[in-house]
């Protein structure tokens, strides 16, 4: 990627439909907005992972060439692919980095070893629901948490590990405001093709995935599902909410308006009816994400440490025994 950048931003075709929509392209196009550069890398990746361009195949992973290489096959299909480059940017990109999973198949476990009770689980910003498999994956990090699986999470682990349990999932919904079906192969085209050409592991997780995933999504605004979804009649089970790297790109008015729904929905919570919400999110830390839990009945906030952000390493600090 830091490759493919670099020569284009030295040798950018000027004369293309996609430069010129570029050039005039609204808003913040940084990582922190509408990432316009990973959008192109997106681009060119998913006409590798299609053979749509025998050029460029050639002179992407796992192939090596030369700069100069990279440059000729990339300015070629950028020329011949104009049109198809200029279409795909339109669209912000959609990641589902599975690894995440590590950090809720261990909350998971520190919740059930607490509770004792079936888990529902509502993801929001869930993109094409990966992440809502986390029990059918494995984490192989102790002795290893579930099933043996074709998803293997092997996180740098560093701190305690969670205890063992049997996991039971009642329900598992997830929400976006652009939810990917990854069983159409266009939308799992773009799960794949934001992910690093040169990152064969991850794109075989991904794919794995993907062969696994039975998840129920909805289109909505991320809160407003919420508030449907808390109001929902009350069973014995805990309700586990959670986001990974999404709740920091809502607007502050709607995660105001979330942090008060589960507000009110905790208070509301019993020894029947127990409500979690597991934050994975940047803080002002920049030593990956912050991992958060506040918990009902009772209103209490637990750190649980530290993670990287596409899931690398865990550096685990949950107490032993919740409160």
């Amino acid at each position: 990627m830091g490759r493919l950048l670099r020569v284009l931003a030295e040798h950018w075709p000027e004369d293309t439909r996609l430069a010129a929509k570029c050039a005039t392209f609204a808003g913040d196009i940084s990582p922190k907005g509408h990432s316009l550069p990973l959008r192109i890398a997106g681009g060119l990746h998913a006409l590798v992972l299609q053979n749509k361009d025998a050029g460029l195949t050639a002179a992407y992973p796992p192939h090596h060439a030369s700069d100069a290489a990279l440059l000729e096959a990339t300015l070629a299909a950028l020329h011949t692919h104009d049109t198809f480059l200029t279409n795909w940017i339109t669209h912000a990109p959609q990641t589902n980095e599975v690894r995440r999973s590590a950090v809720l198949i261990a909350t998971a476990h520190l919740l059930t070893n607490h509770i004792g009770l079936p888990i529902k689980l509502s993801e929001l910003g869930a993109s094409a629901g990966l992440n809502l498999m986390f029990d059918q994956f494995h984490l192989a990090v102790g002795d290893g948490y579930g099933p043996q699986s074709p998803v293997t999470l092997s996180p740098s682990w560093t701190g305690p590990f969670p205890p063992q349990t049997d996991l039971t999932i009642a329900n598992r919904r997830g929400v976006d405001l652009n939810p990917l079906n990854s069983a159409d192969p266009d939308d799992a085209l773009r799960l794949q093709s934001y992910l690093w050409a040169d990152q064969e592991e991850r794109l075989l997780r991904t794919q794995a995935a993907i062969a696994l995933n039975t998840a129920e999504l909805d289109q909505e605004d991320a809160i407003t599902w919420l508030e449907h979804r808390l109001a929902a009649p009350k069973t014995d089970e805990l309700h586990m909410i959670y986001s990974t790297v999404a709740w920091q790109y809502f607007p502050e008015e709607r995660q105001n308006h979330g942090t008060a729904l589960m507000d009110a929905a905790g208070a509301q919570a019993t020894e029947a009816t127990p409500l979690a919400w597991l934050s994975y999110e940047a803080d002002d830390n920049t030593h990956g994400a912050a991992l958060t839990l506040r918990l009902w009945p009772g209103n209490h906030t637990l750190h649980l440490g530290r993670a990287d952000f596409h899931g690398r390493w865990v550096e685990w600090d949950a107490p032993t025994k919740l409160p």
